[in-house]
């Protein structure tokens, strides 16, 4: 595998491009990536620092190779797989919440391709004129620069004031401690401890209005699980509404659970011809849609929404075949 990069040229652009990640690169690593030798590596960076790149070597067991901080950094330098990753994600923000971001993204994206080589500038105009995008769907958007706030906020682990708008329109005033922002389907949302409440919360960003840093730093605190997308995901799942659900199926168990997908514990037999279904959904339309397609007799004792739901749809069914009662 050694030697197999042997274009001197491009190999010195990928290994700036490497090294404009802030980290530190153990030699032998770079050499793994460009697929040359350790001493391939060495003569590359003392080429780059005659060129007036200021690549500095870090000693000890954790020693490497980076780009010194705070000095003249490199032009913007960007392999293939790096312009398409750029290029993809600035053509398709046509669906963010954020205000704004369309226009925004298509500026960048045209200063990107005056930037790049004529080879990547073909890939990613080809790119970008091969794409569409969707029409974003309805909702709030948020303000970029109350994200941008926000997001300082967080990262410099400042206390952060603003005001929350609540689903049913109340207004209250918070003094959070800003722990990471979670973008999660159509919207934003913001991971804080609340001080005043004593506990971790979630807030819609497009609900919170002006955000104001208090200039007071606070050490870092764990979020629960130490997952912060994980904790919002698990958080708003609890939120939605969930219905317990108990129907006699005419169906043998085992044969409920292999159409149904259930879980053993959902399933319990009554006799050779019929089984109990528990357990509990927050989608009846769903779940009204696979009782239907079971293609069996069954009767639902629980709960009153999804019977409801039954015979609104049983109605719709005989009005659609014709029979008004």
């Amino acid at each position: 595998m050694l030697g197999a990069m042997t274009d001197t040229p491009a190999r010195l652009l990928r290994l700036l491009s490497l090294l404009q990640t802030p980290r530190v690169w153990p030699g032998s690593e770079l050499a793994g990536r460009l697929e040359v030798s350790a001493r391939t590596v060495r003569r590359d960076i003392d080429r780059l620092r005659e060129l007036g790149y200021p690549v500095e070597a870090a000693m000890g067991t954790a020693g490497g190779y980076r780009l010194a901080a705070g000095k003249a950094m490199p032009p913007l330098l960007l392999d293939d797989e790096e312009a398409v990753a750029i290029a993809v994600a600035l053509s398709t923000t046509a669906g963010n919440p954020v205000d704004g971001i369309e226009e925004a993204s298509v500026r960048a994206l045209t200063k990107l391709e005056q930037v790049l080589p004529s080879r990547l500038r073909h890939r990613v105009g080809a790119l970008r004129a091969a794409t569409v995008s969707a029409p974003p769907a309805e909702g709030p958007g948020v303000d970029p620069r109350g994200l941008a706030v926000l997001a300082g906020a967080a990262a410099g682990r400042e206390r952060l004031r603003f005001s929350y708008r609540a689903g049913d329109g109340t207004v209250s005033a918070r003094l959070v401690e800003p722990h990471r922002l979670v973008a999660a389907g159509r919207r934003w949302y913001l991971l804080a401890y609340d001080n005043e409440r004593g506990d971790w919360r979630i807030f819609r960003i497009d609900r919170i209005t002006g955000p104001r840093p208090t200039g007071v730093r606070v050490p870092p605190r764990e979020v629960p699980g130490r997952d912060a997308a994980a904790f919002v995901t698990r958080k708003l799942f609890s939120l939605a509404p969930t219905y317990e659900v108990r129907a006699t199926l005419r169906l043998p168990a085992d044969e409920a659970a292999r159409r149904l997908g259930a879980a053993p514990d959902e399933i319990e037999p009554v006799d050779s011809g019929s089984c109990l279904l528990r357990g509990r959904v927050d989608t009846l339309d769903w779940l009204a849609a696979r009782l239907l397609m079971l293609g069996c007799d069954f009767e639902v004792h629980g709960p009153p929404e999804l019977v409801a739901h039954l015979r609104e749809a049983g109605a719709r069914a005989l009005r659609a075949a014709g029979d008004p009662g």
